[in-house]
C-alpha cells in the first residue's frame, strides 16, 4: 500500500467523525448512508387540530330553520320550472324510456 491510500483513509475516518459529532453537538440524526429515513415526517409537529380550528362549525347543518328554508327555496323553483316545462321528467318517462319504448 501507498502512503496516499493510508492518507485517503485517515482522511475518511477523520470526515466521519466530524460529521457524528457534528450530529450530536446540533441535534440531527446522523444518516452516513443517506438511506431514507422517516425521521424528519416523525419530527413535524401534528396539524390535524390547527386545521380542524381553522373552519367554523357548520351552522346550516344543525339548524332546522335554515334547512327548511333552503328546502322551501328548492321546491319553489322547481315548481317555477314546472310551469314553464323545464322541470326534470318523471322516473320512466325522460328520454332513455321512450328510446326504450320505440325500440320493442
Amino acid at each position: 500500500m501507498s502512503g496516499g491510500g493510508l492518507k485517503g483513509i485517515l482522511a475518511a475516518a477523520v470526515t466521519k467523525g466530524v460529521a457524528e459529532a457534528r450530529a450530536r453537538i446540533f441535534g440531527h440524526v446522523f444518516n452516513p448512508t443517506g438511506q431514507k429515513s422517516p425521521h424528519k415526517l416523525l419530527r413535524k409537529k401534528l396539524i390535524g387540530e390547527k386545521v380542524a380550528q381553522w373552519y367554523p362549525h357548520d351552522i346550516k347543518r344543525d339548524d332546522p330553520l335554515i334547512m327548511a328554508r333552503q328546502e322551501q327555496e328548492r321546491l319553489s323553483k322547481l315548481e317555477m320550472l314546472k310551469r314553464r316545462g323545464k322541470a326534470a321528467p318523471k322516473k320512466g318517462q325522460g328520454k332513455g324510456a321512450v328510446k326504450r319504448k320505440k325500440g320493442k
